[in-house]
């Protein structure tokens, strides 16, 4: 089995694409990039399909639902034209953000790591070779709490195709094999609270399943609090 396809457990970074689809733009009050824009998330807030989320202390958390791609190929300066060939599959993530932190560290032109980073804050499906999926420009992203739809959308209305994202991050840094690109989420992203049952699904344009997560959000007793 390649470290592509062991990404969790070998994968050196996760590459998070922001502000991708531009009716999350919208619904955030954020102003649409001119060129991709990315941060990284640790490869320590990985947390498998059935594995449990933990929420912080003073911390309201939000789900965005995302399409992954799976590096089996690194580069650097990799081109549109080359990029498909550096894809080895794809994978259904979740990028959780603490969003009352988001919003204090934006004001005070702060980072973002400790925003997105928190232990268990990338829940992430299996690995999908690339061979399973026809388009992934024409794939569908749905997330649902307790049974009620949050978000439901396509790959389709990505802002930055695929191509240019891995264009873009590899112009800057080195892409490695079993690295993680998250390619943005859809509009509908909100809360998540404790006791919270969270499902997200992948699916092709025939409604084929490619990839389901599921889990529960938690409280987490130590460690962090956030206070304002």
């Amino acid at each position: 089995m390649s470290i592509a396809a062991q990404f969790v457990k070998q994968g050196r970074k996760i590459v998070a694409i922001g502000r991708n689809y531009s009716e999350h733009v919208k619904e955030l009050g954020n102003t649409t990039p001119k060129e991709p824009f990315f941060f990284l998330k640790p490869t320590t807030s990985y947390v498998s399909s059935g594995g449990n989320i933990e929420i912080p202390r003073g911390v309201i958390v939000h789900h965005e639902v995302e399409l992954g791609l799976v590096i089996g190929k690194g580069g650097r300066e990799i081109s549109q034209e080359n990029a498909e060939c550096h894809i080895a599959g794809y994978a259904l993530a979740i990028d959780m953000t603490a969003r009352n932190m988001q919003d204090e560290v934006k004001k005070k032109g702060l980072p973002w790591s400790a925003v997105k980073g928190f232990d268990t804050f990338t829940p992430i499906g299996r690995f999908i070779p690339r061979s399973a999926v026809l388009d992934p420009h024409d794939l569908r992203l749905s997330l649902k709490i307790n049974g009620i739809t949050k978000q439901n959308g396509t790959t389709a209305d990505m802002i930055f195709r695929i191509p240019r994202l891995i264009e873009h991050v590899s112009s800057i840094m080195t892409l490695e094999e079993g690295d993680l690109v998250l390619t943005g989420t859809p509009s509908g992203v909100g809360p998540v609270i404790p006791g919270d049952k969270v499902e997200c699904t992948l699916t092709d344009p025939g409604g084929k399943v490619l990839d389901a997560i599921n889990f529960v959000a938690l409280s987490r007793n130590g460690g962090y609090q956030f206070k304002l």
